[in-house]
């Protein structure tokens, strides 16, 4: 009966976050010298971190206060205490570290006056969103947690932007490459993120870097030796070029011949999935009314072996539309002439028979 008397009042929004901070400084300082008393505070840490998960999340059976999401979203951007979660999640444990994750992701959508708070933080503190983005160079779940909060980050455009914009952008060729398959697959979809969500932000930057990015994308992720990353690479340039705001991109990408070829030796791929993605991407070669002599002498000159391949290709993915697409592009193939002298012929971009 006298324990509950003294049963220690419950901490508020913001004395959960000032209480998380402290402990982080604490465990981080030469004053925690006792490793026993640095696993009583971790424990601790990971306690209070769990406690702000609830409140901003709910506990299951009851919804999220806003004014308490209000007060801990207001108190994780004052004074650096967002920074310093983000600078101490690779040393939390992994329970923790996942609770600290959602917590991060949640305030990046929190309101405070309508206003996205973390939006204006980051757009202040940049340096973070660097160094998440480098994390994929370290090892196993810590590179995966950095890639997810990455991931929350560029929620936002200016944010997204700057990572475009920014040198961090080419690393992600060696990323989507590393021979650790889970963190290689998660930065495929922090990849993807950056080049698909804001469609204004991902135009102006593939317009502005079209030769360095669509030369290093072909090079080493069409034409990579890896299975994966072919799939995966095929399939997002899809999303690019068939997106309406990538109108300007995709009408130039698919005026090179050098690029036709690459498509061409795609659809000579092993997985059916790979030329499933690819003829949706090699159908806007020949659907441009505008193609260049070049072109079109490399389509008539493997005319007969594209529309016996095309007659023949089928896959489980083929529905209606994908039919549909298909006849029509047999119909632009045998219509075509030759506009100019025929080029000679393109080495190694023959369809299979």
């Amino acid at each position: 009966m006298k324990k509950a008397l003294f049963k220690p009042k419950p901490k508020t929004p913001v004395e959960l976050v000032r209480h998380a901070r402290e402990l982080i400084i604490f465990v981080e300082s030469k004053t925690c010298t006792r490793e026993s008393k640095r696993e009583e505070k971790l424990a601790e840490l990971s306690k209070t971190i769990l406690e702000i998960r609830t409140v901003l999340y709910g506990n299951g059976e009851s919804e999220p206060n806003p004014d308490a999401c209000t007060q801990i979203t207001r108190e994780f951007f004052r004074d650096d205490t967002f920074r310093i979660f983000i600078l101490y999640l690779a040393k939390l444990k992994l329970g923790a570290r996942q609770d600290a994750t959602h917590v991060i992701a949640n305030l990046q959508r929190q309101r405070v006056n309508s206003q996205l708070i973390a939006s204006q933080y980051l757009q202040e503190n940049l340096d973070l969103v660097d160094m998440l983005i480098c994390g994929y160079d370290k090892e196993g779940d810590v590179a995966l947690t950095y890639g997810a909060v990455a991931r929350e980050c560029i929620r936002h455009q200016t944010v997204a932007k700057h990572v475009l914009e920014s040198d961090n952008m080419k690393k992600f060729f060696e990323y989507i490459q590393l021979p650790n398959f889970e963190i290689a697959s998660d930065a495929v979809a922090t990849f993807k993120e950056l080049l698909t969500r804001h469609k204004s932000t991902v135009a102006e930057f593939l317009s502005k870097n079209y030769d360095w990015f669509f030369k290093d994308y072909n090079s080493q992720l069409l034409e990579s030796t890896s299975y994966f990353t072919r799939r995966y690479a095929i399939k997002l340039l899809g999303d690019m070029l068939l997106d309406r705001s990538n109108a300007a991109v995709m009408v130039r990408y698919v005026g090179s011949l050098d690029n036709m070829r690459i498509l061409m030796n795609l659809l000579r791929d092993s997985n059916k999935t790979i030329q499933f993605d690819t003829f949706h991407v090699f159908k806007l070669f020949v659907a441009n009314q505008n193609k260049p002599p070049e072109v079109v002498s490399i389509l008539v000159t493997n005319k007969h072996k594209l529309l016996q391949f095309l007659e023949n290709f089928n896959c489980d993915k083929a529905d209606d539309h994908f039919q549909a697409d298909k006849q029509q592009v047999i119909s632009e193939i045998i219509a075509l002439q030759y506009k100019d002298q025929p080029c000679k012929s393109l080495d190694n971009c023959e369809v299979p028979c």
